[in-house]
């Protein structure tokens, strides 16, 4: 599986906006979209007019690209979206928001979703009680997540949670910071997604 290891603040720059990939950093001066809004490469000062297929795609690649997402696995989550009954652009967006690693973001114990990745993956949190390092894991409502005693002795945790003395969780997710713990009150709706963006124009790229 191809994994992206260039520079995260290029995959901003060009798409013409930010994607909140390294968390606090983005909204400082020293966000590298703030010192070069203009797309990386040569030829910066010429941008092409995007046909209807580039709108689509650029919509696409912003999505994928906010959540850490390969482009199997992208795919793969939005034909399970499909068969799902109700609007697929909403479920599609329901399904990347409830990955365990979105969770995490989401509970402020991370400051990103690839930190919060990199801590899944260690081994740092349980799931109903039970210790899960995949961070593609899917949360449904009534599921508990909570930083396993590995994961409280981590530095990095203590950091974050040191510096965040409030956290603002969304509403979908109720959140215990004194014992570390999140419980999914429901699955997330559309009017919870915090961020711009046109799922029905990602739904029109994959039905062609």
């Amino acid at each position: 599986m191809s994994r992206y290891t260039d520079a995260k603040c290029r995959l901003c720059r060009r798409q013409g906006v930010k994607l909140m990939l390294k968390g606090p950093r983005c909204l400082t001066s020293k966000c590298a979209f703030e010192k070069r809004p203009f797309v990386p490469g040569i030829h910066r000062t010429t941008r092409k007019r995007l046909s209807g297929y580039g709108v689509q795609l650029r919509e696409k690649q912003k999505l994928r690209f906010i959540y850490g997402i390969g482009e199997r696995q992208f795919q793969n989550y939005f034909e399970k979206a499909n068969r799902i009954p109700g609007v697929t652009g909403d479920n599609f967006l329901s399904l990347l928001e409830r990955r365990l690693d979105n969770v995490v973001f989401r509970m402020g114990i991370a400051d990103s979703r690839s930190d919060a990745r990199q801590m899944v993956l260690h081994g740092h949190f349980k799931v109903n009680e039970k210790a899960v390092n995949i961070p593609s894991y899917i949360l449904f409502a009534g599921d508990s997540i909570e930083v396993s005693n590995r994961g409280k002795e981590n530095k990095k945790i203590k950091e974050i949670i040191d510096e965040k003395a409030q956290l603002n969780p969304p509403s979908w997710l109720e959140v215990n910071p004194e014992r570390l713990k999140a419980t999914v009150v429901r699955e997330p709706k559309r009017e919870d997604i915090d961020y711009q963006i046109q799922e029905q124009l990602i739904v029109e790229f994959y039905s062609k």
